[in-house]
């Protein structure tokens, strides 16, 4: 990819598991660092994503989407798996004047993809997800991670099949364990929180995977 023009980027380092209906919730204030976890914040999101006919972007293990709602709303690129995790270049969201019409990728979206992928661009997949999400924070307030519970619903625009799902996402913030070895025992420790709730280990590397049935 080339490089992120006026996109802001950054590393995301986080984990997925998937979880039933009725799964209840583990005591995140026990993970390492922990002290406080924050009041639940909803969020309405609506992810667009598009790709060439032949799917040039996905073979890279690219992912391109529009999202509407949350902190983060705006045009995203999320990179292939590095260093434990995926690099995502954000881009604002511009303006929508409708969320069902199909959305149509921008010019500096498809410059920073140019190099994998050329017009046009079509629908891929439309995820919507009903997110509470928590924040994990340390005794001086800083953020160690997000917690997010999604409830999904999706639908692969080419296929027209639609799917739902919940799953539980651990994204670390900056006041989180920063060497591997910390890293390593913090994931530990959210892992055996959330077997002993019932989750299990997610059954796709992201929701555009299982959207499309992958």
């Amino acid at each position: 990819m080339s490089a992120a023009g006026d996109g802001s980027s950054n590393v995301e380092v986080e984990v997925t598991y998937d979880v039933d209906a009725d799964t209840p919730l583990p005591d995140w204030s026990r993970l390492p660092g922990v002290a406080a976890v924050g009041e639940p914040e909803p969020r309405a999101l609506d992810a667009r994503y598009l790709d060439t006919a032949d799917a040039a972007l996905a073979r890279a293990g690219v992912a391109v989407r529009r999202r509407r709602g949350g902190p983060d709303e705006g045009w995203h690129v999320k990179g292939p798996l590095e260093a434990g995790g995926r690099r995502e270049t954000q881009w604002p969201l511009g303006e929508v004047s409708d969320d069902d019409a199909d959305p149509v990728m921008p010019a500096q979206i498809q410059d920073a993809v140019s190099s994998l992928a050329q017009p046009p661009f079509t629908p891929l997949a439309r995820v919507r997800n009903d997110r509470t999400a928590y924040a994990l924070t340390d005794a001086g307030g800083g953020l160690v991670a997000e917690f997010v519970d999604d409830r999904v619903r999706a639908r692969d625009e080419r296929r027209g099949a639609e799917s739902s799902w919940r799953e539980w996402e651990i994204e670390l913030g900056p006041a989180g364990p920063a060497d591997d070895a910390a890293r390593a025992a913090f994931f530990a420790a959210v892992e055996e929180a959330v077997f002993a709730a019932g989750g299990r280990p997610a059954a796709s590397g992201s929701k555009l995977a299982r959207a499309l049935g992958h």
